[in-house]
């Protein structure tokens, strides 16, 4: 079934001529049989013309109305009285009200007031039968039919027109929706290539303060000296590798900020991180497991900023009486982070829209730092409510 439906909406000229070529069996029958309604010419000639009409409706609808009007005109003229073909003009006027040219659909309107009326002037009831009051309910009568083809043409022409807005509307959205997203990225990346590229600035700043202090101690304390260039080139591999990823990030000109290059925050810094959130009245559970040991300066500022985020969202989107756990796991190639709540997690879809604090974009930001340094991050509702962020940060970048 649903085959056939789509079959005969693929070619409606072909449905069409079906339906006129039923209407022109019906109309030969009418002329065969002859009677006082003009020529059999004419006849002929206007059901012919009018089953074209049908045919073609959908593909040349102005023409086609203009042709039903000089159908109507000859049969006027030569004394054609109303016939079965004359269906056809009630379909041209419903298809042309149903388009999108204005026009016509006007034209169409006047026509189902006026053909009415010159039909009941044209072909008047017997004197013995017709009295004024008779030939207005004739012309009312006559005009119903008109009148509701061309109103449900309109109907189907205001639907169409309210649909196709809606899709117009949707894609639209759809559109500045990613647009949006882009631009998140895009920004998001931005601001972490510039907190990379001070970290980068804190490490060559160390490795000149070291060479400064081995070229003093190099002929007085060789051993001193000897630690100071094995500090540098632990500090310079660092900064190498903090390097490579601020080229991989960066996609956009950082023109016109400048500032003093400062370290950024680490992973130390998280547990006073956990008591200012504490103090501002979010129950936060921190832990610490594994031997904490000194990590790469990115893989800590991806981990310091995303526990920043995480517990801002869950403080302030949590819901009310909300508490939320932080747990930092070191592993032997890498550092683990978990944080969870017991919020409202319906309120966590805030988290893929934008940041709440204004520092970052949710998880647009959480992934673009992780993916960053190598890691990888999980986050979803949690069994029974609450929202969970499970990231993985790896030493060891694999660039």
């Amino acid at each position: 079934m649903q085959r056939l439906y789509d079959f005969l909406r693929m070619h409606p000229t072909g449905v069409d001529s079906f339906w006129a070529l039923l209407l022109l069996g019906f109309s030969g029958l009418a002329v065969a049989e002859g009677g006082d309604d003009g020529p059999v010419v004419v006849q002929a000639a206007t059901a012919l013309a009018l089953c074209l009409v049908i045919a073609l409706r959908r593909r040349a609808p102005e023409r086609m109305m203009l042709l039903a009007t000089a159908a109507g005109l000859a049969q006027l003229a030569f004394d054609v009285g109303p016939n079965v073909w004359d269906f056809a003009m009630l379909v041209i006027i419903y298809t042309v009200a149903s388009g999108n040219t204005r026009w016509a659909s006007r034209y169409a309107l006047v026509a189902c007031v006026a053909a009415p009326v010159l039909a009941t002037v044209r072909w008047p009831d017997p004197p013995e039968y017709s009295s004024t009051g008779k030939s207005i309910m004739g012309i009312v009568f006559l005009t119903v039919p008109f009148i509701l083809a061309w109103v449900l043409g309109d109907s189907v022409r205001t639907r169409r027109a309210y649909w196709a807005q809606l899709e117009e509307r949707a894609a639209r959205l759809e559109k500045e929706r990613e647009q949006q997203a882009q631009i998140a990225v895009t920004a998001e990346r931005a601001r972490i290539a510039r907190e990379l590229h001070d970290v980068v600035a804190h490490n060559v700043s160390v490795m000149v303060v070291q060479a400064d202090g081995a070229a003093y101690v190099l002929d007085a304390s060789p051993d001193l000296a000897k630690q100071a260039l094995e500090t540098i080139s632990g500090t310079g591999r660092q900064a190498l590798a903090e390097m490579r990823r601020l080229l991989g990030v960066l996609r956009t000109d950082d023109s016109g900020e400048g500032g003093e290059y400062v370290p950024q925050p680490d992973v130390e810094q998280i547990g006073e991180l956990v008591e200012q959130v504490r103090g501002a009245g979010l129950p936060v559970d921190f832990r610490i497991e594994g031997a904490p040991r000194p990590l790469p300066s990115g893989v800590e500022l991806t981990a310091y900023r995303i526990v920043q985020e995480a517990l801002t969202n869950t403080r302030k989107h949590g819901g009310p009486d909300v508490g939320a756990s932080v747990r930092l796991t070191y592993f032997d190639d890498g550092l683990g982070l978990l944080v969870e709540d017991d919020g409202r997690g319906a309120q966590h879809e805030l988290y893929e829209a934008g940041g709440a604090d204004g520092m970052g974009h949710g998880l647009i930001g959480m992934r673009e730092r992780v993916g960053m340094v190598g890691g990888t991050l999980d986050a979803g509702p949690r069994p029974g409510g609450g929202f969970r962020i499970s990231v993985l940060l790896p030493i060891k970048s694999g660039r």
